[in-house]
């Protein structure tokens, strides 16, 4: 009997950690690629890797597959022929019964000819405006947030009933632009599914800035899960850019913890704040979880105590300690006083510590 009851207990505790092991979906994504006027093998294996940043896709890249039925999501990174009637009809038909669409760096409709009056600009950064607020793709972003080195589409008048175009760029005459806003986030319902386009990212044959851009990876990643699920899950992150600069992730991949911890003992507070600001964002979205704050202080200690670590570092953790710090960082922070240049901040931390 006490067997029995000992095996039903086991399974109550496997009901109730069944959910907590529950994986993510992940979704079979088709890349269309082909003919165009810029790099698609290049452009192609970026959106590869930042759609499978995001854990929720696993893309697969084709010079062309009809067979649209065995996918979630296609992305039409293409810019070629015509495609017939057929094909046209049959993807139609895959978005209208629920499949999602994802349309890159486009100048016409999928598999549609390019109309004369569609134009791109020179290359150069500008500012991105979010005209749609409350989208799903784009809560929560800034209103204006800075993209570099790119080309403007310029004349594309998005049509069809449902459509939405969420984010705009003002084409300057400067640089043989229209002076107009133009589109450059456009969304759209179509039956039962839904079209995302996104008509920056077109790359350069050098540093590709412009694919690089966490700005343009943020919104596509967030663009594929609506076209996909008709909603967003992802958190805009701590790096998304603003209209105060440009924001590069070079292999298109989020930073850790561990990367940011491994480059702040070397912060200069005249170059980029972007290490000791992810770990900024990490303690405040830790704070009340006693165990993360405990883990990211056992992190920030092993910084205070590396003798090479500089001392801006130093005075950005002292800050940070000073009001989350528990009993375990107080022997790095007194083994600090003796340092003239952080004898301020060492006094600082431990009064707020009250210690």
């Amino acid at each position: 009997m006490r067997k029995q009851y000992i095996l039903i207990l086991l399974a109550a505790a496997l009901i109730m950690l069944m959910p907590s092991c529950k994986k993510t979906t992940v979704y079979k994504a088709l890349i269309i690629t082909g003919q165009s006027g810029h790099n698609r093998e290049t452009s192609s294996e970026a959106v590869k890797q930042i759609l499978d940043e995001t854990g929720m896709f696993s893309c697969v890249i084709s010079g062309f597959t009809p067979d649209f039925s065995k996918y979630k999501l296609v992305v039409l990174d293409y810019g070629g022929d015509m495609w017939s009637e057929e094909v046209n009809a049959d993807l139609m038909d895959y978005v209208n019964n629920g499949g999602g669409i994802v349309i890159f760096n486009s100048k016409s409709d999928p598999g549609a000819a390019i109309p004369d009056s569609v134009t791109v600009s020179e290359r150069h950064s500008f500012e991105v405006w979010t005209a749609v607020t409350d989208h799903p793709v784009t809560k929560g972003l800034p209103l204006r947030w800075l993209h570099p080195d790119d080309e403007i589409v310029q004349g594309l008048k998005p049509a069809g009933e449902d459509v939405q175009v969420l984010a705009v760029a003002f084409s300057d005459t400067s640089f043989s632009g229209t002076g107009r806003m133009e589109p450059v986030l456009v969304a759209r319902n179509y039956g039962k599914g839904r079209i995302f386009a996104t008509l920056i990212g077109s790359p350069d044959e050098k540093e590709n800035l412009a694919l690089h851009c966490a700005g343009l990876i943020v919104t596509l990643q967030r663009g594929a899960e609506w076209a996909a699920t008709g909603n967003v899950t992802q958190e805009v992150p701590f790096d998304f850019p603003t209209a105060a600069g440009a924001v590069l992730r070079p292999d298109f991949k989020r930073m850790t913890l561990e990367e940011a911890f491994k480059n702040i003992a070397n912060y200069d507070i005249k170059k980029s704040t972007k290490y000791f600001t992810f770990i900024q964002d990490q303690l405040r979205k830790a704070a009340g979880d006693e165990k993360t704050l405990s883990d990211l202080e056992k992190k920030m200690v092993d910084v205070l105590k590396t003798r090479e670590a500089s001392d801006d570092a130093k005075k950005l953790l002292l800050r940070e300690l000073s009001w989350m710090g528990s009993d375990y960082c107080i022997p790095a922070i007194k083994a600090l006083s003796s340092d003239p240049d952080l004898q301020d901040d060492v006094e600082f931390a431990l009064t707020r510590l009250q210690k």
